[in-house]
């Protein structure tokens, strides 16, 4: 692969991995921030999640460019297609790690409130009157109906 090739491909590659970066930081530093926990909190660890993509995708692209594929355009296409590929499995692990910091958040949240406070029923109200043949506050059954007109059966 000549040298025009090989730079044209990691300047593709940089741009790319630049750009899926910078989407993962605004979009978990806000996702992180809307959470329970603490919008400092959620942009630190937004921050440290896309350095963490940015520093791997970016070892990789070094990796993938050092394949030997072929001819020039060809190569070229060959090595962006893999690298899509790898920079989509890196995007999904990366908003894996976010989804978990961001339910770790929440259980924190919740442990610091002290949990769910526990609500007493409150008094059953009766929202019917009971029927005439049945004693008391909370009716069982309704009397049959086959044993008053105009429903009897024979």
């Amino acid at each position: 692969m000549s040298t025009n090739a090989y730079l044209a491909f990691l300047l593709i590659g940089a741009l790319l991995v630049v750009a899926d970066g910078q989407i993962i930081y605004r979009s978990g530093r806000r996702y992180l921030e809307n959470s329970y926990g603490d919008p400092a909190a959620g942009a630190s660890m937004s921050r440290l999640v896309t350095v963490l993509f940015h520093l791997a995708t970016l070892g990789v692209l070094a990796l993938v460019s050092t394949i030997n594929i072929g001819g020039d355009l060809p190569s070229i296409i060959a090595r962006v297609g893999v690298l899509l590929l790898i920079l989509a499995l890196a995007h999904a692990i990366t908003l894996g790690a976010l989804a978990r910091i961001r339910g770790e958040q929440e259980v924190e949240a919740v442990v610091q409130r002290g949990g769910r406070q526990r609500v007493e029923p409150e008094q059953q109200v009766t929202t019917v009157t009971p029927v005439q043949s049945q004693d008391g506050r909370y009716p069982d059954v309704s009397p049959s109906l086959e044993q008053h007109p105009p429903y009897t059966t024979p």
